[in-house]
């Protein structure tokens, strides 16, 4: 829209504002702000503009995002005194006009949503009306097609010794600092969301139910990963022997770090208990923090007086560090883009094309352990799951490029929101889900074993089938405080199954690849169990989850 810089066009501007705002179906608050905002910087625009120019208003939309633009020529100036002085009072507060007083100080509270910039003469207000919630997924996206392009031409186009130097000093450090940060955050984040979960119950026993219902449905859909995982390996059958001659000795490292790991479940079950309250959070070993966070969050209920300061301080705590996970996973595109450049550019293309075969079986087997979640709510809840797909997409997404379950847990979390599950479940499903239930990796160990067992001639029977199963579940819940833990699980399953160690070497380089990809089946799954829990606790807001 373009009107004429003089008052009587101010109120033709403003309805044109308001009916447009009607068409994206925002919140109260969100088009009242908007309404606020917009009157004070057309109001502003007019005033360092020459009578009768034209002033353009536009909506703007934009993968999601919707902005609105004023823009006018005239010369530079001071957006953020200039609004003071539309209400035409000062500082002291001597004289001046209440209302607009008011108006400009929630517009300086707003500066996030609003910019300012003058080039060539033209002057532009740019008000954020809405922010897509899918704008990380596209960043993502582009970076991940970006990077494949990219390590595509600096493998051609440079040296083998110039590759490892570009990798060593510029794409792996970004890719290290940005990992060591999101381990920084970890064990607060799951430290706090239990804590800050549990003090909300009143009552042990309905603490207790709900407990034993999540922990319940994560061993069922970790036993029924692995089933399928078995199951498409058994109907596709990749590998045959001649890829024995890929094997190397790379995996020596990963090799010596399996040799420490315990796969047997008491040991399991007692290294549960930390002997130290410090220890579990310098070695970010889930399970013990999970520990500390349960018997905290049960006992601030107890303590009488105290109880609501303490509930509120956890609370505070909890919001910082889910702010601060919200800030680092902003570096998303960045990590992914440094990540998928340094795989595509140093990975043997020999290598990955011997290895299509299991690759295509894995990727299978994760869409089949999807279709078995829809099943699961459809059956349980019955709910529409092609709703739970749609909107937890975006978390998906964000799980699959940070490669961690831990570190996916805000995503996941707004994603429980968004689907209307109570707090009172997702604070305490999906953080014991980070840790208890990786379907996707139980897939991942299940299939690989089978296809490095072919490969190295190895027949496994039903008794050894039976051993593998027991293995994988209790690998894949003490996994996540083992560094580097799907190499070193699969590592200590093949020990286990009588294939050489070393046969590792086979899928070590696109494990990173095939790590982003459990991730985010492994965010699906603690999504969908949130969801049967809440609806069998009538803790689902169905209205919210079907709109």
């Amino acid at each position: 829209m373009i009107i004429r810089n003089n008052r009587e066009e101010l109120g033709k501007a403003l309805q044109y504002v308001e009916d447009e705002l009607k068409k994206y179906n925002l919140k109260s608050r969100e088009a009242t702000m908007t309404m606020l905002m917009a009157e004070e910087s057309i109001v502003c625009m007019m005033s360092h503009t020459k009578e009768h120019e034209n002033i353009e208003i536009v909506f703007k939309k934009l993968f999601g995002n919707i902005s609105l633009n004023i823009s006018a020529r005239g010369e530079t100036f001071d957006i953020s005194e200039e609004s003071i002085l539309i209400g035409d009072m000062d500082f002291d507060g001597v004289s001046g006009d209440a209302e607009a007083t008011i108006r400009n100080l929630i517009i300086r509270s707003q500066s996030d949503i609003f910019q300012y910039k003058n080039k060539l003469h033209q002057n532009t207000i740019r008000l954020i009306v809405k922010r897509s919630e899918r704008m990380q997924l596209y960043l993502t996206l582009g970076a991940m097609l970006f990077s494949i392009i990219l390590g595509i031409a600096l493998k051609l186009l440079l040296s083998a010794s110039a590759q490892n130097m570009l990798n060593e000093y510029l794409l792996a450090p970004v890719k290290v600092m940005f990992l060591n940060a999101l381990k920084m955050i970890v064990g607060p984040v799951v430290f706090f969301s239990i804590v800050t979960c549990l003090s909300q119950f009143d009552s042990i026993q309905d603490l207790g139910k709900i407990g034993l219902k999540v922990m319940g449905m994560y061993l069922f859909t970790t036993l029924l990963a692995v089933l399928v995982g078995i199951g498409v390996f058994g109907l596709i059958q990749p590998g045959d022997a001649s890829l024995s001659q890929y094997v190397t000795d790379a995996a020596s490292k990963t090799i010596e770090t399996a040799g420490s790991t315990s796969i047997s479940l008491l040991d399991t079950v007692v290294n549960i208990v930390p002997s130290n309250i410090v220890k579990p959070f310098l070695e970010a070993d889930m399970l013990q923090i999970i520990f500390i966070a349960i018997i905290s969050g049960v006992a601030v209920g107890m303590i009488g007086d105290y109880s609501k300061s303490l509930k509120n301080l956890f609370e505070a705590f909890n919001m910082l560090f889910l702010k601060i996970t919200t800030l680092i996973v902003k570096l998303i595109p960045l990590a992914v883009l440094c990540s998928m450049t340094s795989l595509v550019m140093l990975t043997g293309t020999e290598t990955l094309l011997a290895i299509m075969s299991f690759f295509g079986t894995f990727i299978l087997a994760l869409a089949t352990m999807l279709m078995v979640y829809c099943a699961l709510v459809f059956i349980i809840t019955r709910l529409n799951p092609i709703i739970l797909l749609k909107k937890h997409a975006s978390a998906m997404m964000a799980s699959f490029s940070l490669a961690s379950s831990n570190a996916a847990m805000p995503f996941n979390m707004k994603s429980c929101q968004r689907l209307g599950i109570s707090p009172r479940i997702c604070s305490f499903s999906i953080p014991l889900g980070a840790t208890v239930n990786m379907d996707g990796s139980c897939i991942y160990m299940a299939v690989a074993g089978l296809f490095l067992a072919k490969v190295f001639g190895i027949h496994m029977g039903g008794s050894e089938l039976f051993s593998m199963i027991f293995s994988i579940i209790v690998l894949s819940i003490g996994a996540p405080g083992i560094p580097g833990a799907g190499l070193v699980c699969l590592s200590v399953l093949l020990t286990q199954i009588g294939v050489p160690a070393e046969a590792l070497s086979l899928v070590m380089g696109i494990d990173s690849l095939l790590g982003m990809f459990r991730t985010a089946v492994n965010s699906a799954g603690d999504v969908a169990v949130s969801l049967i829990v809440a609806k069998s606790e009538k803790l689902l807001d169905t209205e919210k989850y079907n709109s």
